[in-house]
């Protein structure tokens, strides 16, 4: 959870303030600064407001700002808006931007109403990503990389509404609960994920189920961790279908045991359903593929399942269970989390092939291919991913409650440190000069 001072502003520009730090960035170079988030609270400004905080903070220490050339987009699309900051921020450096950096930090807070079934998934955090022409860490090969979007109505909203008549007396928070329906959005995330794998697919001019085999590692969006089991499983599963006679054989022995007619799954596969169709209160619970969801619980209790499935998703996924969902930087959490993991056992190698694949509700999914950098050991080890948990604290039952509430926390034994903070907000409304809801930060050393 993010503390009673703490904001996706304050957690953003801590992540870039560490980015600089720890990778030597000379701040003059950066000429694009992105903020990924659906957590942000100001409709006006964006990724000027963590700029702002940043550059503040880098004159007080001697440094220079980040350069008064740099672009600030803001990036929203549920838990895509990183992944979309990222594609810009390589598109400005091929253009207009060559020959600088961009940054792109992914900041979110994700909380739910207590009680609810969303609750359990919670998280509040930050990542920010260096990015430039000569990368260190891993290629980029957005040519090669798939799409897909549809509206979907009422899979994850937060229509502004929510905001109306909070208080920040007590603290500076504003809740953020969503409206979602889950099973919904589990259908939601895996159809899109299907769409934009074929896109990907036809693209390369690649058979499904052998490329998919032929990897070793994927990082997805992960909003819990068995949802992108379930989405990379089915995905496995329609590859099946779509391969030689080998390949057709394995998915028709899942049938056999599942009792499911071979050839009435193919058939099921090949249709395009209209899943906004679902998005009312009858509909809402049916399966878009449920043969497919009766074939994949055979699929799960097979000994390909973890070799095909568990074992390319294993990379960082126990670490990533301290954090909870963090939205857009759920999947550049989890590659971070997976490649500190793969430096510590060797188990990649420089050229290597890494697929990644970021969703959003509402919904949209890009697949996009990384391929493991030269020095991609050495920028490894200064992502420091473990030392960021340092930081925390755990809370009492009590705590828990009064914070999520937006309430004082009694006896929070934490102290700031090489952070951000909001120091006040904002209360005049008057002819002559108005800041009501404006944030003012401060630099805690």
């Amino acid at each position: 959870m993010r503390g009673p001072d703490q904001s996706v502003y304050t957690m953003a520009a801590t992540a870039v303030m560490r980015l600089i730090e720890q990778y030597d960035v000379d701040p003059t170079q950066i000429k694009f600064l992105g903020l990924g988030t659906e957590s942000s609270t100001d409709n006006s400004a964006g990724a000027i407001i963590v700029k702002g905080m940043v550059d503040r903070a880098l004159i007080a220490r001697g440094k220079a700002p980040i350069a008064r050339s740099c672009e600030v987009p803001e990036f929203k699309h549920a838990c895509l808006g990183g992944v979309y900051g990222m594609k810009g921020a390589i598109r400005h450096l091929a253009l207009d931007g060559a020959g600088g950096q961009a940054i792109v930090v992914c900041a979110d807070i994700a909380e739910y109403a207590r009680g609810s079934s969303g609750e359990p998934t919670q998280g509040a955090g930050a990542v920010a990503m260096l990015l430039e022409e000569d990368p260190k860490l891993a290629v980029v090969d957005l040519p090669a990389s798939g799409s897909a979007s549809d509206y979907r109505i009422m899979d994850f909203r937060k229509p502004m509404s929510r905001f109306c008549g909070q208080s920040r007396a007590e603290t500076h928070q504003v809740q953020d609960f969503p409206v979602f329906n889950g099973k919904y959005s589990t259908t939601c995330y895996i159809d899109e994920t299907l769409h934009a794998l074929n896109d990907m697919y036809a693209k390369r001019g690649i058979n499904a189920a052998e490329y998919m085999r032929s990897l070793r590692t994927v990082f997805m969006h992960r909003p819990y961790r068995r949802m992108p089991e379930t989405g990379w499983a089915i995905s496995y599963l329609f590859g099946l279908s779509r391969g030689n006679a080998e390949d057709r054989a394995e998915l028709a022995s899942y049938c056999y045991e599942a009792g499911i007619d071979a050839a009435a799954l193919h058939s099921e596969m090949i249709t395009k359903p209209d899943v906004a169709q679902l998005a009312n209160a009858e509909q809402l619970q049916f399966e878009v593929y449920p043969l497919t969801m009766a074939v994949h619980k055979v699929f799960r209790a097979s000994r390909r399942y973890r070799r095909e499935i568990l074992d390319k998703l294993a990379l960082g996924s126990d670490t990533m269970l301290d954090l909870g969902n963090l939205y857009t930087a759920a999947l550049p959490a989890w590659m971070a989390a997976g490649f500190e993991q793969a430096l510590d056992e060797n188990s990649l190698a420089p050229g290597e092939e890494v697929l990644t694949l970021g969703y959003g509700s509402g919904d949209a999914a890009e697949v996009i291919p990384f391929f493991m950098a030269e020095g991609w050991r050495e920028a490894t080890a200064a992502i420091r991913f473990g030392d960021a948990m340092d930081f925390t604290i755990d809370l009492n039952a009590d705590q828990y409650v009064a914070l999520h509430d937006g309430r004082r926390v009694n006896g929070l034994d934490y102290a700031p440190r090489d952070e951000f903070v909001i120091d006040r907000v904002g209360i005049a409304d008057e002819r002559h000069f108005s800041d009501l809801g404006i944030e003012y930060y401060k630099y805690v050393s």
